[in-house]
């Protein structure tokens, strides 16, 4: 599979780690939109969000329990956002499922 971000859970391309466990890989977005933006992906690959199944449900879970895990780690007390692209339509650049933790400044909305 020639998933960049495969790669990078694999640790074959190198990032500075954020966070990581057995199920989710953590880093800073190369191009960020936030003081804090963090993108979190499972090990897994998992197309996207439209791919995940009832069988992801725990995964799921756990990615947004290591979004809310990291915002406290950065002090995001005063808020952030978690954003998921799914499809072309949807924003999503990578083909694989990744969470968008973004903070330290006032969000706006809509996002775009």
């Amino acid at each position: 599979m020639d998933c960049v971000f495969c790669k990078i859970a694999a640790g074959e391309i190198p990032t500075s780690a954020v966070y990581q466990d057995e199920l989710a890989y953590a880093f800073g977005d190369i191009s960020p939109k936030a003081p804090v933006h963090v993108l979190i992906i499972p090990r897994e690959h998992i197309g996207s969000l439209a791919e995940a199944g009832a069988d992801k449900r725990a995964l799921l879970g756990h990615l947004m329990g290591v979004a809310g895990k990291i915002a406290r780690q950065k002090g995001l007390a005063k808020g952030y956002r978690v954003v998921v692209n799914t499809g072309e339509e949807g924003g999503q650049s990578v083909e694989h499922l990744h969470l968008h933790l973004m903070g330290g400044r006032q969000m706006t909305w809509p996002p775009g």
